[in-house]
């Protein structure tokens, strides 16, 4: 009886889920170079460091709420939120995998007479870019069970359907669309590692 629905909120779901990481991924590229303190200057990164850390601290329940103030119900804030959370930890973890990059390399490049943006182009990122997929595809898959959480809140996706039935005592459908978020992260799971298997 809730086949329709199950589909519609599940593909909703994952373009939450999909967009708010396409978005967080470009924007945390830039952040996580500048917040690399092997490519910044310590009076830039150590700011940029900070303002991830900020971003990461605060709930990603009270950024969808939060959105939804702001622009009102539906996927467009889970999509914000989403952005927004996953902001934090994505450039974090990139600004960590820059640090590791073998400095000779980058030396090398930079030697060439090569300008800070090419250094980065053809010295850091090829050396980084199985962990950032790694991180990215990582990332996408923790959205999605994210997303699923935030229609609690009137964010969208499938978590919205969730807390109706919850309120309307129909357990039944409830436990169908917990089934299928689980079904759902098992095959995002696999993705995974088959993606991390792919870049190796």
């Amino acid at each position: 009886s809730v086949t329709g629905l199950i589909v519609k909120s599940t593909v909703e779901t994952l373009m939450i889920a999909l967009a708010g990481t396409s978005l967080a991924v470009i924007l945390s590229l830039p952040l996580g170079f500048l917040a690399a303190s092997n490519v910044s200057p310590p009076w830039l990164s150590h700011p940029v460091r900070w303002l991830l850390g900020l971003i990461r601290s605060i709930p990603l329940i009270v950024v969808a709420m939060l959105f939804v103030v702001a622009v009102g119900l539906g996927p467009f804030p889970g999509t914000l939120a989403i952005a927004f959370h996953s902001l934090g930890m994505l450039g974090k973890f990139y600004a960590e995998e820059f640090e590791t990059a073998e400095p000779g390399i980058i030396d090398a490049v930079r030697g060439t007479g090569a300008t800070w943006v090419q250094t980065l182009r053809f010295g850091l990122v090829p050396q980084c870019i199985p962990q950032l997929v790694s991180f990215t595809v990582y990332r996408f898959e923790m959205n999605f069970r994210d997303a699923a959480v935030l229609g609690l809140v009137g964010a969208g996706g499938i978590g919205y359907y969730i807390q109706l039935y919850v309120r309307g005592f129909q357990y039944e459908k409830v436990a169908v669309l917990l089934l299928v978020i689980i079904a759902v992260v098992w095959l995002l799971d696999q993705l995974t590692f088959v993606a991390r298997r792919w870049i190796r």
